[in-house]
């Protein structure tokens, strides 16, 4: 391609890139402010995530603060790795809740990529048109060698690391593709407009809200004592 010429799928994972240097950026700020910082930030994206869930489109007879309220609730496991008292690894617990978001968002942007340059057929086109077999794959398979490369900043061995990098892709692609199905039922392509060419704070932690209460309690009852 030429530099100057327009390309639609360049052009968005560009912006998509640029978008994910900022939220890693606020990330880092909360980590570096402290434990407070990191719950206060995680507390607006549940909130976030919980009226973008409320307010679009929905049957009259549906109740969607019930589930808005269980996603808001799920992604506050995210902060809560850092109560976390796991013995022999002492401050190093924030690396908990960096490993996760990481190989969660990694997945997300591997398996776009992937999809992008070899996507053929199609997994589950009612619902998420774009998710293709060779993507999901291809980006499944390099966020877990991800995870497990970086088994080193975790109380984890290598094989252990690869099981629990592993468990996060594959929960982050089917929590991807439930709320993918919500989003097709409600007649809407993606849950806001406040994060550029990835659209909602929800579509960005959608990966997460299986993954990170399932993270948070293997890590609990099997690393910090129960």
């Amino acid at each position: 391609m030429a530099r100057s010429a327009p390309h639609a799928g360049i052009d968005n994972l560009n912006t998509r890139i640029r978008s994910w240097w900022v939220m890693a950026a606020l990330i880092g700020i909360a980590l570096w402010l402290g434990t407070l910082a990191v719950f206060a930030l995680f507390g607006v994206i549940a909130l976030l995530a919980l009226r973008e869930y409320i307010v679009a489109p929905v049957a009259s007879r549906a109740r969607p603060w019930i589930m808005g309220l269980a996603l808001a609730v799920c992604l506050l496991h995210i902060p809560a790795l850092l109560t976390m008292d796991i013995a022999g690894y002492g401050e190093r617990k924030v690396f908990l809740l960096v490993y996760l978001v990481l190989i969660a968002q990694a997945s997300d942007v591997l398996q776009y990529v992937w999809g992008k340059l070899l996507g053929k057929h199609r997994i589950a086109s009612p619902v998420s048109p774009s998710k293709t077999m060779e993507g999901s794959i291809g980006g499944v398979i390099c966020a877990t060698a991800l995870g497990a490369s970086l088994w080193w900043i975790t109380p984890f061995t290598l094989p252990q690391a690869a099981m629990k990098s592993l468990t996060i892709t594959v929960l982050g692609f089917v929590s991807l593709l439930i709320l993918s199905a919500q989003k097709r039922a409600r007649g809407i392509k993606d849950w806001g407009n406040l994060i550029k060419g990835h659209g909602g704070v929800l579509d960005r932690m959608d990966s997460l809200w299986l993954s990170a209460p399932l993270f948070y309690y293997l890590m609990r009852y099997g690393w910090a004592g129960g």
